[in-house]
Protein backbone atom coordinates (compact mmCIF):
# COMPACT_ATOMS: atom_id res chain seq x y z
CA UNK A 1 0.00 0.00 0.00
CA UNK A 2 2.81 2.25 0.91
CA UNK A 3 3.85 1.71 -2.74
CA UNK A 4 1.06 3.79 -3.64
CA UNK A 5 1.14 6.68 -1.32
CA UNK A 6 -1.25 5.27 0.82
CA UNK A 7 -1.61 6.02 4.74
CA UNK A 8 -2.96 3.61 7.57
CA UNK A 9 -6.38 4.89 7.30
CA UNK A 10 -6.38 4.45 3.34
CA UNK A 11 -5.13 1.10 4.02
CA UNK A 12 -7.45 0.49 6.53
CA UNK A 13 -10.33 1.53 3.99
CA UNK A 14 -8.91 -0.50 0.71
CA UNK A 15 -8.81 -3.70 2.91
CA UNK A 16 -12.36 -2.92 3.97
CA UNK A 17 -13.52 -2.58 0.48
CA UNK A 18 -11.49 -5.71 -0.10
CA UNK A 19 -13.38 -7.90 2.24
CA UNK A 20 -16.61 -6.79 0.93
CA UNK A 21 -15.74 -7.59 -2.17
CA UNK A 22 -14.61 -10.69 -1.26
CA UNK A 23 -17.71 -11.30 1.09
CA UNK A 24 -20.00 -10.17 -1.88
CA UNK A 25 -18.49 -12.72 -4.39
CA UNK A 26 -18.51 -15.21 -1.68
CA UNK A 27 -22.22 -14.66 -1.29
CA UNK A 28 -23.04 -15.35 -4.96
CA UNK A 29 -21.13 -18.01 -5.82
CA UNK A 30 -22.72 -19.63 -2.51
CA UNK A 31 -26.41 -18.76 -3.27
CA UNK A 32 -25.93 -20.03 -6.97
CA UNK A 33 -24.74 -23.69 -5.34
CA UNK A 34 -27.90 -23.49 -3.48
CA UNK A 35 -29.93 -23.66 -6.27
CA UNK A 36 -28.16 -25.83 -8.56
CA UNK A 37 -28.09 -28.66 -9.75
CA UNK A 38 -31.65 -29.09 -10.56
CA UNK A 39 -33.11 -32.08 -11.97
CA UNK A 40 -36.58 -31.62 -14.00
CA UNK A 41 -38.47 -34.81 -15.52
CA UNK A 42 -41.82 -35.74 -16.82
CA UNK A 43 -43.45 -38.35 -14.62
CA UNK A 44 -42.60 -39.87 -10.89
CA UNK A 45 -39.26 -41.55 -12.48
CA UNK A 46 -37.89 -40.81 -9.48
CA UNK A 47 -34.41 -43.32 -9.75
CA UNK A 48 -34.12 -41.58 -12.65
CA UNK A 49 -33.84 -38.34 -11.45
CA UNK A 50 -31.27 -39.04 -8.22
CA UNK A 51 -29.78 -40.63 -11.11
CA UNK A 52 -29.37 -37.44 -12.74
CA UNK A 53 -29.10 -35.45 -9.22
CA UNK A 54 -26.19 -37.16 -8.39
CA UNK A 55 -24.01 -36.83 -11.52
CA UNK A 56 -24.81 -33.10 -11.61
CA UNK A 57 -23.88 -32.59 -8.43
CA UNK A 58 -20.62 -35.08 -8.99
CA UNK A 59 -19.54 -32.19 -11.10
CA UNK A 60 -20.79 -34.12 -14.42
CA UNK A 61 -21.74 -31.54 -17.27
CA UNK A 62 -25.44 -30.82 -17.64
CA UNK A 63 -25.65 -33.03 -20.84
CA UNK A 64 -24.13 -36.29 -19.42
CA UNK A 65 -25.82 -35.65 -16.68
CA UNK A 66 -29.34 -35.63 -18.77
CA UNK A 67 -27.59 -38.87 -20.76
CA UNK A 68 -27.29 -40.41 -17.05
CA UNK A 69 -30.80 -40.01 -16.00
CA UNK A 70 -32.31 -40.99 -19.39
CA UNK A 71 -30.03 -44.15 -19.07
CA UNK A 72 -31.03 -45.18 -15.63
CA UNK A 73 -35.06 -45.08 -16.94
CA UNK A 74 -34.07 -47.29 -20.05
CA UNK A 75 -32.70 -49.42 -17.87
CA UNK A 76 -35.26 -49.61 -15.33
CA UNK A 77 -37.84 -50.00 -18.71
CA UNK A 78 -39.80 -46.90 -17.12
CA UNK A 79 -43.64 -47.80 -17.07
CA UNK A 80 -42.64 -50.08 -19.97
CA UNK A 81 -42.33 -47.38 -22.70
CA UNK A 82 -38.77 -46.07 -22.01
CA UNK A 83 -35.90 -48.35 -23.19
CA UNK A 84 -36.06 -52.17 -24.57
CA UNK A 85 -39.22 -54.51 -23.91
CA UNK A 86 -41.97 -52.35 -24.61
CA UNK A 87 -44.53 -50.33 -27.09
CA UNK A 88 -44.13 -52.98 -29.94
CA UNK A 89 -44.98 -51.61 -33.32
CA UNK A 90 -47.60 -53.49 -35.82
CA UNK A 91 -45.12 -56.11 -36.22
CA UNK A 92 -44.00 -56.59 -33.01
CA UNK A 93 -41.10 -55.19 -32.57
CA UNK A 94 -40.17 -52.36 -30.40
CA UNK A 95 -37.81 -49.49 -31.58
CA UNK A 96 -36.38 -46.37 -29.55
CA UNK A 97 -36.22 -42.83 -30.05
CA UNK A 98 -34.12 -40.49 -27.99
CA UNK A 99 -32.39 -36.72 -27.93
CA UNK A 100 -30.39 -34.75 -26.14
CA UNK A 101 -29.64 -31.05 -26.44
CA UNK A 102 -27.13 -28.92 -25.42
CA UNK A 103 -28.50 -25.23 -23.87
CA UNK A 104 -24.87 -23.44 -24.23
CA UNK A 105 -24.05 -24.54 -27.98
CA UNK A 106 -27.70 -25.67 -28.88
CA UNK A 107 -26.47 -28.37 -30.27
CA UNK A 108 -28.45 -31.33 -31.05
CA UNK A 109 -28.17 -35.10 -31.18
CA UNK A 110 -31.15 -37.55 -31.90
CA UNK A 111 -31.94 -40.95 -33.23
CA UNK A 112 -35.27 -42.42 -33.91
CA UNK A 113 -36.84 -45.63 -35.18
CA UNK A 114 -33.51 -47.13 -34.08
CA UNK A 115 -33.56 -50.96 -34.23
CA UNK A 116 -31.70 -53.34 -32.05
CA UNK A 117 -30.13 -50.85 -29.83
CA UNK A 118 -31.00 -50.78 -25.99
CA UNK A 119 -28.85 -47.34 -25.67
CA UNK A 120 -31.11 -44.56 -27.23
CA UNK A 121 -29.99 -41.49 -25.11
CA UNK A 122 -26.33 -42.44 -25.48
CA UNK A 123 -26.80 -43.42 -28.95
CA UNK A 124 -27.40 -39.46 -29.29
CA UNK A 125 -24.96 -38.07 -27.74
CA UNK A 126 -22.54 -39.95 -29.79
CA UNK A 127 -24.41 -38.25 -32.91
CA UNK A 128 -24.25 -34.97 -31.36
CA UNK A 129 -20.41 -35.26 -30.45
CA UNK A 130 -19.41 -36.67 -33.19
CA UNK A 131 -21.45 -36.21 -36.39
CA UNK A 132 -22.02 -33.31 -37.99
CA UNK A 133 -25.67 -33.81 -38.19
CA UNK A 134 -28.61 -33.67 -35.85
CA UNK A 135 -30.61 -37.08 -36.38
CA UNK A 136 -30.10 -40.65 -37.83
CA UNK A 137 -32.46 -43.10 -38.12
CA UNK A 138 -33.61 -46.59 -38.66
CA UNK A 139 -30.93 -49.04 -39.07
CA UNK A 140 -28.56 -46.48 -39.69
CA UNK A 141 -28.89 -45.27 -36.73
CA UNK A 142 -27.98 -49.30 -35.49
CA UNK A 143 -25.17 -49.13 -37.33
CA UNK A 144 -23.57 -46.14 -36.46
CA UNK A 145 -24.16 -46.96 -33.01
CA UNK A 146 -22.55 -50.21 -32.75
CA UNK A 147 -19.46 -48.25 -34.64
CA UNK A 148 -19.24 -46.17 -32.28
CA UNK A 149 -19.00 -48.74 -29.03
CA UNK A 150 -22.70 -49.31 -28.14
CA UNK A 151 -23.58 -52.92 -27.48
CA UNK A 152 -25.98 -54.74 -30.14
CA UNK A 153 -27.30 -55.86 -32.11
CA UNK A 154 -29.82 -57.18 -29.61
CA UNK A 155 -33.37 -58.00 -29.64
CA UNK A 156 -35.60 -54.92 -27.69
CA UNK A 157 -38.49 -57.12 -27.31
CA UNK A 158 -39.67 -58.84 -24.49
CA UNK A 159 -42.25 -61.67 -23.24
CA UNK A 160 -44.05 -59.26 -21.87
CA UNK A 161 -44.08 -56.56 -25.11
CA UNK A 162 -44.75 -60.25 -27.31
CA UNK A 163 -47.95 -61.09 -24.98
CA UNK A 164 -49.24 -57.46 -25.41
CA UNK A 165 -48.68 -58.18 -29.30
CA UNK A 166 -50.45 -61.11 -29.70
CA UNK A 167 -53.26 -60.68 -27.50
CA UNK A 168 -53.35 -57.41 -29.96
CA UNK A 169 -53.29 -59.44 -32.97
CA UNK A 170 -55.96 -61.27 -31.41
CA UNK A 171 -58.61 -58.35 -31.02
CA UNK A 172 -57.83 -58.02 -34.62
CA UNK A 173 -55.31 -55.64 -34.69
CA UNK A 174 -57.47 -52.93 -32.78
CA UNK A 175 -56.79 -50.40 -31.61
CA UNK A 176 -54.69 -49.17 -34.57
CA UNK A 177 -53.04 -45.76 -36.26
CA UNK A 178 -54.56 -46.16 -39.16
CA UNK A 179 -57.42 -44.46 -40.77
CA UNK A 180 -59.76 -44.35 -44.24
CA UNK A 181 -58.85 -47.26 -45.17
CA UNK A 182 -60.80 -51.07 -46.10
CA UNK A 183 -60.46 -53.55 -44.82
CA UNK A 184 -61.81 -52.01 -41.36
CA UNK A 185 -61.67 -54.01 -38.15
CA UNK A 186 -58.53 -56.25 -39.29
CA UNK A 187 -54.92 -56.65 -38.97
CA UNK A 188 -54.70 -55.71 -42.92
CA UNK A 189 -53.03 -55.13 -45.49
CA UNK A 190 -55.06 -51.99 -45.57
CA UNK A 191 -55.55 -49.73 -48.95
CA UNK A 192 -57.20 -46.56 -49.26
CA UNK A 193 -61.29 -46.13 -49.37
CA UNK A 194 -61.08 -43.58 -52.09
CA UNK A 195 -62.29 -41.12 -49.16
CA UNK A 196 -61.14 -37.92 -48.11
CA UNK A 197 -61.23 -37.38 -44.62
CA UNK A 198 -61.10 -33.51 -45.44
CA UNK A 199 -63.90 -33.67 -47.61
CA UNK A 200 -65.72 -36.11 -44.70
CA UNK A 201 -65.38 -33.54 -41.74
CA UNK A 202 -66.92 -30.81 -44.02
CA UNK A 203 -69.88 -32.58 -44.47
CA UNK A 204 -69.99 -33.66 -40.76
CA UNK A 205 -69.21 -30.06 -39.92
CA UNK A 206 -66.95 -31.54 -36.98
CA UNK A 207 -63.49 -29.67 -37.97
CA UNK A 208 -60.60 -31.94 -36.41
CA UNK A 209 -62.14 -32.32 -32.94
CA UNK A 210 -63.86 -36.23 -35.41
CA UNK A 211 -60.31 -36.61 -36.35
CA UNK A 212 -58.36 -36.82 -32.43
CA UNK A 213 -61.65 -38.85 -30.85
CA UNK A 214 -60.44 -41.36 -33.13
CA UNK A 215 -57.58 -41.29 -31.18
CA UNK A 216 -58.36 -41.11 -27.99
CA UNK A 217 -58.02 -44.70 -26.81
CA UNK A 218 -54.19 -44.91 -28.04
CA UNK A 219 -52.66 -42.83 -25.22
CA UNK A 220 -52.71 -42.99 -21.56
CA UNK A 221 -49.31 -43.39 -19.34
CA UNK A 222 -48.79 -47.19 -19.74
CA UNK A 223 -49.82 -46.92 -23.73
CA UNK A 224 -47.65 -43.88 -24.61
CA UNK A 225 -44.72 -42.26 -22.68
CA UNK A 226 -41.62 -40.51 -22.90
CA UNK A 227 -39.13 -39.40 -19.92
CA UNK A 228 -38.18 -36.22 -21.03
CA UNK A 229 -35.86 -34.39 -18.81
CA UNK A 230 -34.08 -31.21 -17.65
CA UNK A 231 -30.65 -30.52 -15.65
CA UNK A 232 -29.07 -27.91 -14.26
CA UNK A 233 -25.65 -28.30 -13.77
CA UNK A 234 -23.09 -26.41 -11.11
CA UNK A 235 -22.54 -24.34 -13.50
CA UNK A 236 -26.12 -23.05 -14.47
CA UNK A 237 -25.59 -24.40 -18.25
CA UNK A 238 -28.58 -26.35 -19.03
CA UNK A 239 -29.00 -29.61 -21.37
CA UNK A 240 -32.39 -31.68 -21.85
CA UNK A 241 -32.81 -35.07 -23.15
CA UNK A 242 -35.47 -37.64 -23.70
CA UNK A 243 -35.82 -41.48 -24.97
CA UNK A 244 -38.76 -43.72 -25.45
CA UNK A 245 -39.85 -46.38 -27.13
CA UNK A 246 -42.67 -44.70 -28.84
CA UNK A 247 -46.35 -45.39 -29.61
CA UNK A 248 -47.89 -48.70 -28.74
CA UNK A 249 -48.95 -50.55 -31.99
CA UNK A 250 -47.72 -47.62 -33.78
CA UNK A 251 -47.21 -48.64 -37.96
CA UNK A 252 -43.33 -49.31 -38.07
CA UNK A 253 -41.27 -46.53 -39.58
CA UNK A 254 -43.73 -43.76 -37.48
CA UNK A 255 -41.25 -41.20 -35.90
CA UNK A 256 -42.89 -39.29 -33.21
CA UNK A 257 -41.95 -36.06 -31.04
CA UNK A 258 -39.73 -37.97 -28.90
CA UNK A 259 -36.30 -37.04 -30.84
CA UNK A 260 -37.32 -33.14 -32.53
CA UNK A 261 -35.61 -30.78 -30.81
CA UNK A 262 -38.82 -28.12 -29.78
CA UNK A 263 -41.36 -30.52 -29.78
CA UNK A 264 -40.32 -33.48 -26.71
CA UNK A 265 -37.98 -31.34 -25.06
CA UNK A 266 -36.08 -27.59 -26.49
CA UNK A 267 -33.15 -25.56 -24.18
CA UNK A 268 -31.46 -22.81 -24.22
CA UNK A 269 -28.85 -22.11 -21.26
CA UNK A 270 -29.94 -18.03 -21.36
CA UNK A 271 -33.58 -18.61 -20.69
CA UNK A 272 -34.58 -22.50 -19.85
CA UNK A 273 -36.12 -25.40 -20.65
CA UNK A 274 -38.73 -27.36 -21.39
CA UNK A 275 -39.68 -31.08 -21.45
CA UNK A 276 -43.46 -32.77 -22.81
CA UNK A 277 -45.18 -35.93 -22.86
CA UNK A 278 -47.83 -37.00 -24.36
CA UNK A 279 -49.50 -37.57 -27.96
CA UNK A 280 -46.64 -36.62 -30.22
CA UNK A 281 -48.26 -37.07 -33.49
CA UNK A 282 -50.13 -34.03 -32.38
CA UNK A 283 -47.63 -31.98 -30.27
CA UNK A 284 -45.00 -31.94 -32.59
CA UNK A 285 -47.19 -29.95 -35.38
CA UNK A 286 -46.90 -27.27 -33.00
CA UNK A 287 -43.29 -27.44 -31.45
CA UNK A 288 -44.81 -26.69 -27.74
CA UNK A 289 -41.15 -26.76 -25.67
CA UNK A 290 -39.78 -24.18 -28.35
CA UNK A 291 -42.93 -22.11 -28.01
CA UNK A 292 -42.40 -22.20 -24.46
CA UNK A 293 -38.53 -21.37 -24.15
CA UNK A 294 -39.73 -18.43 -26.47
CA UNK A 295 -42.56 -17.41 -24.02
CA UNK A 296 -40.23 -17.13 -21.33
CA UNK A 297 -37.68 -15.39 -23.67
CA UNK A 298 -39.87 -13.05 -24.43
CA UNK A 299 -40.98 -12.30 -20.10
CA UNK A 300 -43.63 -15.00 -19.54
CA UNK A 301 -42.99 -17.09 -16.40
CA UNK A 302 -43.01 -20.95 -16.68
CA UNK A 303 -46.63 -21.45 -15.19
CA UNK A 304 -47.87 -19.36 -18.07
CA UNK A 305 -45.86 -20.47 -20.51
CA UNK A 306 -46.72 -24.09 -19.78
CA UNK A 307 -50.40 -23.06 -19.49
CA UNK A 308 -50.25 -21.08 -22.80
CA UNK A 309 -48.34 -23.92 -24.83
CA UNK A 310 -50.33 -26.26 -24.17
CA UNK A 311 -53.86 -24.33 -24.51
CA UNK A 312 -52.67 -23.40 -27.86
CA UNK A 313 -52.76 -27.50 -28.51
CA UNK A 314 -56.39 -27.75 -27.26
CA UNK A 315 -57.63 -25.06 -29.02
CA UNK A 316 -57.05 -26.98 -32.62
CA UNK A 317 -57.09 -30.45 -30.92
CA UNK A 318 -59.55 -30.79 -27.78
CA UNK A 319 -59.21 -34.14 -27.18
CA UNK A 320 -55.27 -34.15 -27.07
CA UNK A 321 -53.67 -35.69 -24.34
CA UNK A 322 -50.24 -34.01 -23.67
CA UNK A 323 -48.66 -32.34 -20.90
CA UNK A 324 -45.56 -30.45 -20.44
CA UNK A 325 -43.42 -28.90 -17.66
CA UNK A 326 -41.15 -25.60 -17.81
CA UNK A 327 -38.00 -24.52 -16.28
CA UNK A 328 -36.39 -20.93 -16.07
CA UNK A 329 -33.11 -20.80 -15.95
CA UNK A 330 -33.42 -19.34 -11.84
CA UNK A 331 -34.88 -22.81 -11.68
CA UNK A 332 -38.28 -21.60 -10.99
CA UNK A 333 -40.57 -24.82 -12.36
CA UNK A 334 -44.22 -25.64 -13.57
CA UNK A 335 -46.53 -27.76 -15.39
CA UNK A 336 -49.50 -27.98 -17.35
CA UNK A 337 -51.17 -30.70 -19.17
CA UNK A 338 -54.35 -31.61 -20.82
CA UNK A 339 -56.34 -34.76 -20.88
CA UNK A 340 -55.06 -36.51 -18.52
CA UNK A 341 -53.53 -36.27 -15.23
CA UNK A 342 -49.79 -35.53 -15.42
CA UNK A 343 -47.12 -35.63 -12.74
CA UNK A 344 -43.39 -34.67 -13.40
CA UNK A 345 -40.57 -34.88 -10.80
CA UNK A 346 -38.01 -32.48 -8.80
CA UNK A 347 -34.68 -32.78 -7.25
CA UNK A 348 -32.57 -29.89 -6.00
CA UNK A 349 -30.11 -29.16 -3.20
CA UNK A 350 -32.42 -28.36 -0.39
CA UNK A 351 -34.16 -31.24 -1.22
CA UNK A 352 -33.25 -34.45 0.36
CA UNK A 353 -34.62 -37.09 -2.39
CA UNK A 354 -36.75 -36.08 -5.63
CA UNK A 355 -40.27 -35.39 -5.50
CA UNK A 356 -43.21 -35.00 -7.56
CA UNK A 357 -45.91 -32.54 -8.42
CA UNK A 358 -49.11 -33.72 -9.44
CA UNK A 359 -51.64 -31.83 -12.04
CA UNK A 360 -55.01 -32.66 -12.89
CA UNK A 361 -55.98 -30.47 -16.05
CA UNK A 362 -54.51 -27.33 -14.88
CA UNK A 363 -54.77 -28.02 -11.38
CA UNK A 364 -51.55 -28.43 -9.34
CA UNK A 365 -51.49 -31.32 -6.41
CA UNK A 366 -48.43 -31.32 -4.22
CA UNK A 367 -49.09 -34.75 -3.13
CA UNK A 368 -51.19 -38.09 -3.50
CA UNK A 369 -53.35 -37.51 -0.77
CA UNK A 370 -54.39 -33.96 -1.77
CA UNK A 371 -54.53 -35.68 -5.52
CA UNK A 372 -57.17 -38.47 -4.14
CA UNK A 373 -59.49 -35.76 -2.63
CA UNK A 374 -59.09 -33.76 -6.05
CA UNK A 375 -60.06 -37.19 -7.83
CA UNK A 376 -62.77 -38.05 -5.50
CA UNK A 377 -64.43 -34.15 -6.41
CA UNK A 378 -64.12 -34.55 -9.50
CA UNK A 379 -66.35 -37.68 -9.56
CA UNK A 380 -68.52 -36.16 -7.13
CA UNK A 381 -69.41 -33.42 -9.72
CA UNK A 382 -69.85 -35.57 -12.68
CA UNK A 383 -72.81 -37.92 -10.56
Amino acid sequence: MERFGLDSKDRLRASALLLILLFQVTERVAGASSLYPLVVSTWPFLEAVERAWSAANNGYSAVDSVVEGCSACEELRCDGTVGPGGSPDENGETTIDAMVMDGVTMEVGAVAAMRYIKDGIKAARLVMRHTGHTLLVGEKASAFSISMGLPGPTDLSSPESIEKWNKWKENNCQPNFWKNVVPANSCGPYHSNGLLLAAETTCLGDGPRRAVELRSNHFGLHSHDTISMAVIDKFGHIAVGTSTNGATFKIPGRVGDGPIAGSSAYVDSDIGACGATGDGDIMMRFLPCYQVVESMRLGMMPKDAAKDAISRIARKFPDFVGAIFAVNKNGTHAGACHGWTFQYSVRSPEMHSAKYICFVVGQQIDNITNLMKSLHNSLKKGE
